[in-house]
């Protein structure tokens, strides 16, 4: 198994962010166009929070789409990404093992984990990402 394996060759690369800019609208189409569930909020290329999916789906019922195919609540606009993300999430560094991010994921119950390199952004890693590879294997 190639447990030893740096999760640089596994994660994604090419990211979909957020900054403090956007809105909770246009963090919810990124999610839904993309197909992801994580999403990084940056300033430039340095990382500062994480929103997910599920972050949006606790304020806000977010299944309940309109004619137009968007969210119609009000929450939206009373909250900002800042308010729901994860400020200073849990990173690893690209050189991370395949084993050492599957101990943290599973033990901190995460399902990503931002990829930081000298203090700069440059992928996300998630249990999906982990999920394809060891089927992989078999």
């Amino acid at each position: 198994m190639k447990k030893n394996e740096p999760i640089f060759n596994l994660m994604t690369k090419e990211l979909i962010t957020l900054n403090l800019t956007d809105t909770l609208y246009t963090a919810e189409k990124r999610l839904r166009t993309n197909h992801i569930r994580h999403i990084p909020v940056v300033d430039g290329e340095n990382l500062i929070g994480l929103l997910s999916i599920s972050d949006l789906k606790r304020i806000s019922f977010i299944d309940a789409y309109n004619k137009e195919g968007t969210v119609d609540t009000a929450i939206y606009n009373m909250l900002s990404i800042k308010d729901l993300m994860i400020k200073n999430p849990i990173t690893v560094a690209s050189d991370a093992t395949i084993l050492e991010v599957s101990k943290l994921l599973a033990s901190k119950e995460f399902h990503s984990l931002p990829v930081v390199d000298d203090d700069k952004l440059v992928g996300i890693i998630t249990t999906t990402d982990l999920l394809h590879f060891f089927i992989d294997l078999c």
